[in-house]
């Protein structure tokens, strides 16, 4: 199974993908965590409590864009029960972290409603939000723009007096609201629409969606007279967390330990830092640990949502279905502050296509909205709703089945990809492919039914990454990694260890460490936990290997090179090595203390490799033309997991997405009125999906090996909510006999487009 020598993974070029039969990766065991979640044993962000400990509540503007005149804090102060009051000015200037440090306090002016203007800590919830009103804040309004093609006019608001458009050259002397231009493409666009029979332009819009995770923002934060702090709180990436709190506060990275909680749902909204500089600044200046959490209406007004956006897409195609040119501008809103995934946008717009000619063109906007987050796969899913859709009119328009048309211009093996680098293994073909031959496509259609497809990509991400495996003297192993588990990926952890020492799933326990146990690692998202700490867990368990081979060794009184690993056992690696018994891993572990003392493996790397992922998903829906409303009849995801470790966490990624996107595409989104405040920040006014609004979502798991990855692995978390809003809409199309090109399509929505199609014809 794994060389006895102890050589160095990387010298063996092991990184590459190697066929293999499997024993434990593939199969479905039951979650490590899964019954401290179901007992409640679990704890979460705000389930931690110190001694003493004080409550921290963050005074927010109730205006979207106005200078800040001046803050009177002398009467909070004053407030018996409150121990510290912070504002912008217990922060000091951060040029490394400039936006972070501004959207976490306020600084010369508030930019969004919600924006954290004042925080006090103190021994109550009630004498804190007393205290609150007893800030005294003077406001000069300023007139504000929360509409992206409205923030990009010459007239619009101003919000940063010193953002100057990068990617534009020369670039511009002007303060405006757009942070930066980007293009990516290939060939003559010009020329492919001339050779085109048949062009269809059409502009899109969606709306900005919350990640919706039941769990709100919270952290605990203490730090000592002698300048050492602590912080436990739901994050995606404790690391990053750290270095940024560590910076804002003026605390030595070293000097703080931040500790990941379980998490209750992050999918990108907590890659993002928001409270805890302000928590450790309040522990600091109170002496004492202060517990935070957000409200579900802070949660909504002063989180990250996704970007909303605006867009045009051109593309041409021959009578035969080829497609000559395409072109994308896409124009994202993330916020107030720099950040909207317009590049993520651009590139993955036509990923999924080879094309001789094509141009993507991303707009990044800023607009007086909370600063915003990733969402899964950021930016991907809007470009891709945009282009998935004229490409469903294209195959419509030349009476082509949508399947084939796709199939005809699909990216594989060895092509240029849109966005520059060529795909080296991939498997879009393949998910077309299964999604041609699965039932849900060969079901008839009733009256007013519809049948949408579409295709989606991500690029998917390494990264920094460390982990290390501990052999324990009863034969169990210990597994610590920096990547905080939103997925099940402790699981997928245990399973690959177990895989390479030849042990049982059970003798196996995955933890997710603070930030001094292990060297840094980065935030999960991007796919790239079960991938990159996946990788250092096999190739520290290769280490491991070869110390137990070693150990062996001496237990024998024969040379390293005459032992070897299988199954789970040191054997003789030949004849004329001698007549052994076997000696497991645990005989080995028990005899640790006379032969060398512990065995451990570890492994740290920058992890490259990820591979490309891509996904087909199809959907039937049924549009009550009286009413509007829109029932999902059936759904299935078919998507590339490359190899699928735990089959059943896959497909739990698969239908997340799936169910996301549906309420992205149907329900979901932000709605600001004229006064720049949100309308509905609240699950009751913003409404995701719920169970019987939903159908069982099918899945299939297409696994073509990424050849980076020892057993072939693809990140899979993100690829699922990127092809749902053009599916959904493109069936939603087919059975309203028009074309929606607004999300989310509300009854309202569907209503007015059928209205009108009817008034033209």
């Amino acid at each position: 199974m794994a060389s006895s020598t102890g050589e160095a993974p990387e010298s063996k070029g092991t990184h590459q993908y190697q066929p293999r039969d499997f024993k434990v990766v593939g199969t479905t065991p039951l979650r490590p965590d899964g019954v401290d979640k179901v007992t409640g044993r679990a704890r979460f962000g705000a389930d931690m409590n110190l001694p003493g400990q004080l409550v921290g509540k963050v005074l927010r503007s109730p205006h979207p864009h106005a200078k800040l005149v001046s803050i009177d804090t002398s009467e909070a102060e004053a407030l018996s029960g409150v121990k510290a009051v912070v504002t912008r000015d217990d922060f000091a200037e951060n040029e490394a972290h400039h936006d972070i440090l501004c959207n976490i306090m306020a600084r010369d002016k508030v930019l969004y409603e919600g924006h954290a203007v004042a925080a006090v800590a103190a021994t109550s919830r009630a004498i804190a939000l007393k205290a609150l009103k007893k800030i005294k804040v003077v406001y000069d309004i300023l007139p504000h723009v929360t509409d992206v093609d409205e923030a990009m006019k010459a007239d619009a608001p101003i919000l940063h007096d010193d953002m100057f458009t990068h990617g534009v050259d020369p670039m511009p002397t002007t303060a405006s609201n757009i942070a930066g231009r980007c293009e990516f493409g290939h060939g003559d666009v010009d020329a492919g629409f001339e050779q085109a029979d048949i062009i269809i332009e059409r502009s899109f819009k969606t709306a900005a969606t919350h990640q919706g995770y039941i769990e709100p923002h919270a952290c605990v934060a203490t730090v000592t007279s002698d300048g050492y702090g602590e912080l436990w709180g739901c994050t995606q990436g404790h690391f990053v967390l750290r270095n940024v709190s560590a910076s804002l506060v003026g605390m030595d990275v070293s000097k703080l330990r931040v500790t990941a909680s379980e998490i209750g749902g992050g999918f990108g909204g907590k890659t993002t830092v928001f409270l805890e500089p302000v928590c450790l600044m309040l522990a600091k200046k109170s002496g004492k640990p202060v517990k935070m959490a957000m409200t579900r209406d802070e949660v909504f007004k002063a989180s990250g949502p996704t970007a909303s956006s605006s867009m045009d897409v051109k593309i041409g195609c021959t009578k035969d279905g080829r497609i000559t040119a395409g072109f994308a501008e896409v124009r994202y809103q993330g916020g107030a502050f720099r950040g909207a995934p317009a590049d993520f946008g651009a590139m993955c717009a036509f990923a999924c296509y080879a094309l001789e000619n094509v141009k993507a063109v991303g707009w990044e906007v800023v607009t007086n909205r909370p600063k915003g987050a990733a969402y899964r796969a950021p930016g991907a899913p809007m470009s891709v709703y945009a282009v998935e859709s004229v490409v469903d009119e294209l195959a419509k328009a030349i009476d082509m089945d949508p399947i084939d048309f796709r199939l005809k211009n699909a990216a594989r093996n060895g092509d240029k990809s849109s966005y520059g680098p060529k795909f080296e293994s991939l498997g879009l073909v393949e998910t077309l492919e299964a999604a041609k031959n699965h039932p849900n496509y060969q079901i008839p259609l009733g009256p007013n039914q519809g049948r949408g497809v579409a295709s989606g990509f991500w690029f998917n991400f390494g990264g920094e990454t460390c982990s290390t495996l501990n052999v324990n003297q009863d034969g169990t192993v210990a597994i610590s990694v920096g990547t905080p588990d939103i997925g099940g990926s402790r699981a997928s952890m245990c399973q690959m260890a177990a895989e390479e020492l030849g042990i049982p799933y059970d003798q196996v326990r995955a933890i997710v460490t603070d930030t001094s146990s292990l060297g840094f690692n980065d935030t999960t998202e991007g796919s790239r936990v079960t991938f990159s700490s996946g990788m250092a867990v096999i190739f520290a368990a290769r280490e491991i290997i070869g110390k137990l081979c070693e150990r062996a060794a001496m237990m024998w009184d024969i040379p390293v090179e005459a032992v070897k690993w299988e199954e789970g056992k040191a054997i003789p690696a030949g004849a004329n090595a001698g007549d052994f018994e076997p000696l497991t891993l645990a005989e080995i572990a028990d005899a640790a203390g006379g032969t060398g003392g512990p065995i451990a493996g570890h492994h740290e790397y920058n992890a490259d490799g990820a591979g490309v992922s891509f996904g087909t998903h199809l959907v039937d829906t049924e549009v009550d033309p009286e009413t509007g409303f829109v029932k999902i009849l059936r759904y299935t995801v078919i998507q590339d997991a490359g190899k699928a470790i735990h089959p059943s966490y896959v497909e739990g990624q698969f239908q997340g997405g799936a169910v996301q996107g549906i309420g992205w595409a149907l329900n979901e989104e932000y709605i600001y009125g004229d006064d720049g405040k949100l309308q509905n920040a609240g699950f009751l006014d913003y409404r995701l999906p719920v169970a019987s609004d939903l159908p069982m979502i099918d899945t299939v798991i297409v696994e073509v090996p990424n050849p980076g990855h020892p057993y072939g692995v693809r990140g899979v978390g993100e690829t699922g909510i990127v092809p749902p809003l053009a599916a959904i809409a493109n069936s939603v199309s087919d059975a309203a006999n028009v074309r929606m090109t607004e999300l989310p399509m509300s009854p309202p929505r569907i209503l007015k487009a059928i209205h009108q199609a009817e008034a033209a014809e």
